[in-house]
């Protein structure tokens, strides 16, 4: 009788993270149709998604600095307002 072979599960793939799946599209297309646009293009949204995240990156960048600079760990709202 021959010997079974144990089958080796396969290697799970990793996710590709995009920069638009951080920030979910349905509020921001929500968030665009109370502004009035009836009609809200795919390209459109994820260029708004990518253009917000970009903002924020930088903002938390600069309330980081801020914060190092005050021998702190956290980031507070007055941090984030403070930042340029």
């Amino acid at each position: 009788m021959a010997k079974k072979k144990s089958k080796k599960p396969a290697p799970k793939k990793k996710k590709a993270v995009s920069r638009a799946s951080y920030i979910a599209k349905a509020p921001i297309r929500r968030l665009m149709k109370d502004e009035g646009a009836t009609l809200v293009a795919e390209d459109a949204l994820e260029l708004l998604i990518d253009v917000l995240t970009k903002a924020a990156e930088e903002k938390t960048k600069a309330a980081i600095k801020l914060v190092k600079a005050d021998k702190r760990k956290r980031v507070t709202a007055a941090d984030i307002s403070a930042a340029e």
